[in-house]
């Protein structure tokens, strides 16, 4: 199945963000990484905006698609602008194992500006599966694995006492997206709640 990538252009503050749709579902939203250029199409590594922004800048000035790339971005676009978008583009989490899913439902039950600890998702885990306890490193790792960043809040997830730990977008991406949701205030990598 063909896989279709683009580049989704930030404000400034937060790193770019490449989304890919294969069958007509997005399957990723993740941010560009300085060194995980190498691996990227030439046109994303260079930030050559026209060759693979066109779809996007396309599906903005249109907002009538129903595709999921029109929607990824009419939902960005209300994110980014300090919104809470109430609906989700059409996704698919591929290779998804029934704990993951699991997990992947408990991060969308996170309202937007509040977060959660590993830990307390652990628990929560652990009462929903009837269990006494569940590794919060399992969920972390759970956490990690997800590939519709932003979408799929796991940028809401501190660690033990709401230390800024582990986000594939960057540290920096995650506290600034904590920001723009006004979720605590930062300092030193601590969130104050």
């Amino acid at each position: 199945m063909k896989t279709d990538r683009y580049l989704y252009v930030t404000p400034d503050g937060f790193a770019n963000l490449i989304l890919s749709v294969a069958g007509g579902v997005l399957t990723e939203v993740s941010f560009v990484k300085d060194e995980a250029r190498d691996g990227l199409p030439k046109a994303i590594a260079c930030h050559d905006v026209p060759e693979y922004a066109r779809a996007v800048n396309e599906a903005r000035e249109s907002g009538k698609g129903e595709d999921a790339i029109s929607l990824a971005v009419k939902w960005l676009d209300i994110y980014f602008a300090g919104g809470r978008p109430d609906f989700l583009p059409p996704y698919e989490l591929r290779n998804v194992t029934p704990f993951r899913q699991q997990v992947m439902d408990l991060l969308l039950a996170i309202p937007y500006g509040q977060t959660v600890t590993y830990g307390e998702l652990a628990k929560r885990l652990a009462e929903q599966n009837g269990r006494g306890k569940m590794s919060a490193q399992a969920v972390g790792q759970a956490v990690g694995w997800n590939p519709i960043g932003i979408m799929i809040p796991c940028h809401r997830v501190l660690g033990a006492g709401g230390r800024l730990t582990g986000y594939a977008g960057g540290i920096a991406n995650k506290k600034a997206l904590l920001r723009l949701e006004n979720a605590g205030s930062f300092e030193a990598g601590l969130l104050q709640l």
